[in-house]
Formats: C-alpha cells, sequence, structure tokens
C-alpha cells in the first residue's frame, strides 16, 4: 500500500500539479522520497520557503490551476505565510503542505512546535489539520476544491508520522470547474434604469474583467464611456482599446482620475480598487463583483450586482440604449492622449542621470511579445503601470494587493518554472532583490533564463517618497551602494552594470538577448518624483515641510538633487 505522501504526490500529479516548491526537511522526509521516485511531478527546491510560496503563487496567477507548495514543521511554516498571504489577496489557487512535528509531541513545546491552524488561518481559504492518515484522501480533494473554487490558499497541516503511514485509497483527479454567475433581474433593471438616464459613465475595469474584454469593450461603446483600469485589470484592458483613458489612484495619472471624478455614473467591474480618496463622491455607483462581500467596501454603491463581469454585461447589454452624446468620452480621450504625451516624454535620455522610466521603456521595446513582467512592490510598479506596454500576450504579476517586497524574482522563478520556453523579466528593485537575495542561487542551480533587472537607486525609494510626501527629512532608507552585477557573476549568473545613459540601450539589448539567466544592474536616479493624479493640499504642504526640514537638519544639497533630477531642462 502507498504511504499518505504517495497519495498526495498520485493526487497532484493527476490533477495536473507539476511541481511542488519548498525545501527539504526531515518533517517532510516521506513527502519529498514519494516525489523523488514519482513521474510527472518534481521537487523544486528553493532558497527561503516564502520564495517557495511567492512561486506558487506567480506560476498559478499565470496558469489558473492549482500551484503548490511545502514547508517543514515550526520555521518552516512561518516562512510560507508571507507568500501565502500574496495568493490569499490575489486571488490565486495554491496548495500548501505544512508538515508538523510528530503526532505524540503536540502540544509538549516540543522543538520547533507551532501552531498552524492559528497560523494560516487569515492567510488561507482552507487550513485544516490531518490527525489521521484515514482523514488524509477526503481532506485533500476539499482543500484542493476549495482552493480552485475559492481562489485562494488551502493549507493542510501534516504530521510527518502521518505521512509515512500507509494507506489503501487510489489517488483521484481535482480539476477546476467552470460556472457563470449572473445577478437576478430586479437589480439589472435598476442598473440599465440609471444607465440610461445619465449622460457622463465611467468605467473602471479591474483584475475580474479578464475573461470578459469583449464585453466591456462592447458596454464602453454603447455607453460612450471612457474605461479607467485598475492596476491589476491593465493586462486585461488596456490594449488596442480606443476607450481606454488610463489608470487613477497612487499608481495613476490624470486622465483616469478625472475621468472617474468627472462621471455622473460609475460602474465598477471586478474591481476592488482600495483608495476610496480616488472615487467621486457625488455619483450614481454600479458595482459588479462575483464575490458579494466585496460590493460597497470602498464607497456607497446605489446598484450591487453579484456576478462574474462576462456573464453580467452579456445580460445587461440588451437592456441599454446606445448613447449618442459623446462628449464627455471624447474629452476624457483628449486627456489621456495629452497625458500620454507628457509620460512618454519623460522616458527619453538624459545626459548624466538614468531615469527609471526610460529604463522601463528599453525594457518595453526590447521584450518579446508575450514576455511576463514581475515587478517589485515600491517604484517598479510605479514604472511598469506607467511605462509597459500590454498587447494581449504579455503578462503582468505582482503582489499589487498585498505589497510585500521581494516578490519580483521569487515570482519569477514560478513563472519560468512552468513556463520555460517563455521571456519572464523580473524587475527588481535593489531594497527587493537584497531581502531574498538567495534566490539568485535558485535561479542558478535551475538554470532558468529568468532576465532579472535592478533598478538600483541604493534606497527605500518609494518610502522616501512617501516621507517627503508626509513632510518628514528621509531617515532610515540608505541602503548603501552595491554591485549586483557583480554578485550575479560571483554565483554564476551573467551581469551587466550599467551608470551611463548613453550604455543603457545597448545593455538592455543585450541582457535580454542572453541565452540563460541574466542581471542587470542599472544606477538609476534616486530623486525622481513619482505624484499621484491629484496633489492634495495636505500633500503639497507636506513636500514643503519637507523641505524645511531638509534645510535645517543642514541637507539642503538633497534639495538641489531632487531640481535637478526633475527638472529637465536642466540636464
Amino acid at each position: 500500500m502507498p504511504t499518505a505522501a504517495q497519495h498526495i504526490v498520485d493526487t497532484l500529479a493527476a490533477s495536473g500539479v507539476s511541481r511542488v516548491y519548498g525545501i527539504a526537511g526531515d518533517s517532510l522526509n516521506g513527502f519529498t522520497d514519494a516525489l523523488r521516485d514519482t513521474e510527472g511531478i518534481s521537487w523544486f527546491s528553493t532558497r527561503h520557503e516564502e520564495a517557495a510560496a511567492f512561486a506558487a503563487s506567480a506560476e498559478a496567477g499565470l496558469t489558473g490551476s492549482l500551484a503548490a507548495c511545502a514547508g517543514s514543521c515550526g520555521p518552516g511554516n512561518t516562512h510560507l505565510v508571507n507568500g501565502l498571504y500574496d495568493a490569499m489577496r490575489s486571488r490565486v489557487p495554491v496548495l500548501a503542505i505544512a508538515a508538523q512535528i510528530p503526532s505524540e509531541e503536540i502540544g509538549t513545546g516540543y522543538f520547533q512546535e507551532t501552531h498552524p491552524q492559528e497560523l494560516f488561518r487569515e492567510s488561507s481559504v482552507y487550513i485544516e489539520h490531518v490527525s489521521s492518515a484515514e482523514q488524509l484522501p477526503r481532506l485533500l480533494r476539499i482543500a484542493m476544491r476549495e482552493a480552485l473554487s475559492q481562489r485562494g490558499p488551502a493549507v493542510l497541516v501534516i504530521p510527518g508520522d502521518v505521512l509515512l503511514t500507509r494507506i489503501d485509497t487510489a489517488a483521484e483527479a481535482v480539476l477546476p470547474a467552470d460556472s457563470a454567475t449572473v445577478p437576478a433581474g430586479p437589480g439589472l433593471a435598476g442598473a440599465a434604469q440609471a444607465l440610461n438616464d445619465c449622460t457622463k459613465v465611467t468605467i473602471l475595469a479591474g483584475a475580474g474583467v479578464a475573461d470578459a474584454r469583449e464585453q466591456v469593450i462592447e458596454l464602453a461603446e454603447r455607453l460612450q464611456a471612457p474605461i479607467v483600469h485598475a492596476l491589476r485589470g491593465k493586462e486585461f484592458i488596456e490594449h488596442d482599446n480606443p476607450y481606454d483613458v488610463g489608470m487613477s489612484g497612487l499608481l495613476g495619472f490624470a486622465s483616469g482620475y478625472h475621468a472617474m471624478m468627472q462621471a455622473e455614473t460609475l460602474v465598477m467591474l471586478g474591481t476592488d480598487f482600495p483608495y476610496p480618496q480616488f472615487l467621486p463622491r457625488d455619483a450614481t455607483v454600479i458595482q459588479v463583483d462575483i464575490r458579494g462581500g466585496q460590493i460597497g467596501r470602498r464607497t456607497r454603491v446605489d446598484h450591487p450586482l453579484v456576478g462574474d463581469v462576462r456573464s453580467t454585461v452579456d445580460v445587461l447589454l440588451p437592456m441599454l440604449t446606445q448613447k449618442k452624446d459623446s462628449k464627455h468620452l471624447s474629452r476624457m480621450v483628449k486627456h489621456y492622449g495629452r497625458t500620454r504625451k507628457e509620460l512618454d516624454e519623460l522616458a527619453t535620455p538624459a545626459r548624466r542621470r538614468i531615469h527609471p522610466q526610460y529604463l522601463t521603456r528599453l525594457l518595453d521595446e526590447g521584450a518579446t511579445d508575450d514576455a511576463v513582467f514581475l515587478p517589485d512592490v515600491g517604484s517598479p510598479v510605479m514604472w511598469a503601470a506607467r511605462h509597459l506596454t500590454m498587447n494581449g500576450k504579455r503578462r503582468l504579476i505582482g503582489s499589487f494587493t498585498h505589497g510585500s517586497m521581494a516578490n519580483a524574482l521569487s515570482q519569477a522563478i514560478g513563472a519560468q518554472a512552468s513556463h520555460p520556453d517563455r521571456q519572464v523579466v523580473a524587475m527588481a528593485g535593489d531594497g527587493g532583490l537584497s531581502m531574498l537575495l538567495g534566490e539568485l542561487l535558485t535561479v542558478n542551480q535551475h538554470d532558468l533564463p529568468v532576465k532579472t533587472v535592478v533598478y538600483n537607486n541604493d534606497s527605500l525609494n518609494f518610502v522616501e517618497l512617501e516621507m517627503k510626501a508626509a513632510g518628514f527629512v528621509t531617515h532610515a532608507t540608505d541602503l548603501g551602494r552595491t554591485d549586483f552585477a557583480a554578485i550575479a557573476d560571483a554565483v554564476g549568473i551573467k551581469g551587466f552594470r550599467v551608470e551611463k545613459p548613453k550604455e543603457l540601450e545597448e545593455a538592455v539589448r543585450e541582457f535580454l538577448a542572453h541565452d540563460g539567466p541574466a542581471l542587470l544592474d542599472v544606477v538609476v536616479e534616486r530623486q525622481e518624483l513619482s505624484m499621484p493624479p491629484s496633489i492634495k493640499a495636505e500633500q503639497a504642504a507636506g513636500f514643503a515641510l519637507f523641505a524645511v526640514r531638509t534645510v535645517l537638519s543642514g541637507r539642503g544639497d538633497e534639495l538641489i538633487d531632487l531640481a535637478k533630477a526633475n527638472l529637465r531642462q536642466l540636464l
């Protein structure tokens, strides 16, 4: 009879899971040994369990299918938490095997003992302790189905001795099941009436429009409505879209902000847009989300519609009259054209400094048509949001809701492992890369052709910007000068380093064309300002206070650097 561990492995393999990310440990011995002898599924070693969970999260995000990771008892479990939190908030299906100490020792304060059911409660859609091998087959199927149906991580806590117990149960494939959810008629009728009765409609599209692109564009045409995209909606709705007017929010720009603020009716489609200060206060709001609990979290909603975007828009469209007044749409599209031109002008070479926008533009132009981009939280996300071009084949994945540092390289590992023939570009901050720097060894060990770009500004750059906006003198954000290209070379990865603007274009070309893993270390302008689309009075006051405090602290030269970096005519 197979062991419980072998049953898990056989079930995962039958369900299409090809690898399990993690770090080996004695409480996982039965599990890793079963993987060693099973074809079609393998153990994928990382240097940190957090990276293992991030890798599984990225794989699930790319494929839409179940991905898996594992951690040994105690610290192996605790290290998984951050990556699973990201999977939870990105809503991607992951199964985590959390090994536990020997069954007879639970509750005694044994070596490495923790309480995983409490530990993972907030970072999972399902968490259960398997106390006997007889329980395992049923709990495993439940956990996998919960992960797939709720789109999040499910965790099974299994003592090492239970993993080694033999059971006589055949493996069973657990596969995704498609479904459609449509709101009830009265709710749809009310939303349709509100849309038919107003002249200025704006659509805000999030990740929930992933499979509803054609429907959303038809809705915009019917309503003559500009489409603002949230960050997680960018890859699905921005490209080849005559109604797109950019982003709003802290990462957005002016056109998206004004399109929302000037709307009489705002239609929120599949988005949990987190910034209420960027939502209109007096507009009629219609919100469509398959998860009813998400509706009304950020603003008052007049017409809540619980359903998936594609099915809901399909049944809503026949109820809408064709609008002839396109003044609102035309104004916002023209505004977007001006805003886009201004942003593109910032992404140009300078004489003495490398601006991060220019680096991002070169990456965008040089990457393949189906590249996967993974920006670190912080300023790389800002530049990715504003200067990467999506086309329906490219993907943009990150820790966009959980907002964790160190996601770029870790997620790139999962993206590349699951898509070995696809170009994967990790857009790493120097802070994020250094936090899980050991994963460069993982990339080299598995010979993953990941292309890692380092936005090297010697600082926690976005934190510095937040400090300035709030009026604080920047402090505790300096990282010191690091040559990441030299580190890459030392661990067997081809390293490139660029400090001068005139060298950047050729370096990006060689870097992207390199056959195998490569790292491009670019010294970018530290004082670059990335401003939100609308400057509030408190932000303006904060910058003024920052200037005064900086001068009084004897660091007035920082203000000069700030001016030089952002007044391009001085360069």
